[in-house]
């Protein structure tokens, strides 16, 4: 009995290490909805579970609306500095302007969320859009506030009805968009929205998580 008790203690430092290693986010499979919180700012898309590629995803569908789900967690992104995801979305958009109010809306986009704690004013946002006409690699400010960075992850309908899996340097993006060397991200969410052009979309995101590599 000592020998096996010494060797799950000889083991344990590797199954701590492998644990750190990924960070899950989504869960949908294990958790449902239950650790998303649904903000409203237009209306409301239809967020909703549904069978794809053998797993859970979520699917997101809207007409001119926008609301987003947050997850509230902290990622230590010493630990954990890439982002991870997957999307799919069935369309795009017509003729907007995502640099303006009235074309500010995607069909697809996941964020990161740095609080500013009781100075809410200062809470940050990096947007990883799936964006209608944004050249890939595109960065811009958000144009309803500079405290939000939008990123072009992918662009146009090359890849429209398709899997697409992602992966970011938070910590990186961190630095090169916001210029600060920042650690910790307190929130993950993710929203699909037309309310400006009165469009409509659907995105369906699975496989969010963070990663040590």
């Amino acid at each position: 009995m000592i020998w096996k008790i010494n060797f799950y203690l000889m083991l344990l430092p590797c199954l701590l290490s492998a644990a750190d290693e990924r960070l899950d986010i989504s869960q949908f499979n294990q958790q449902g909805l239950s650790n998303w919180e649904e903000k409203s700012f237009v209306d409301y898309t239809s967020y909703s579970l549904t069978q794809a590629s053998q797993t859970t995803v979520l699917k997101a569908e809207t007409s001119a609306s926008a609301s987003a789900l947050i997850h509230e967690i902290e990622v230590d992104l010493n630990q954990t500095p890439f982002l991870n995801w997957s999307w799919k979305v069935d369309n795009i958009y017509q003729g907007n302007d995502e640099r303006s109010k009235e074309g500010d809306d995607y069909p697809a986009r996941l964020y990161v969320v740095i609080s500013g704690g009781m100075w809410f004013w200062k809470t940050r946002a990096i947007n990883y859009v799936w964006s209608s006409n944004q050249a890939i690699g595109a960065t811009w400010d958000n144009a309803y506030t500079g405290n939000a960075k939008m990123v072009a992850q992918r662009s146009g309908d090359e890849e429209t009805g398709n899997w697409v899996t992602e992966k970011r340097n938070v910590r990186e993006d961190i630095k090169q968009l916001l210029g600060e060397q920042i650690t910790t991200v307190h929130a993950i969410a993710i929203m699909t929205d037309s309310d400006n052009t009165k469009q409509q979309a659907t995105a369906y995101y699975k496989d969010i998580y963070f990663s040590a590599e």
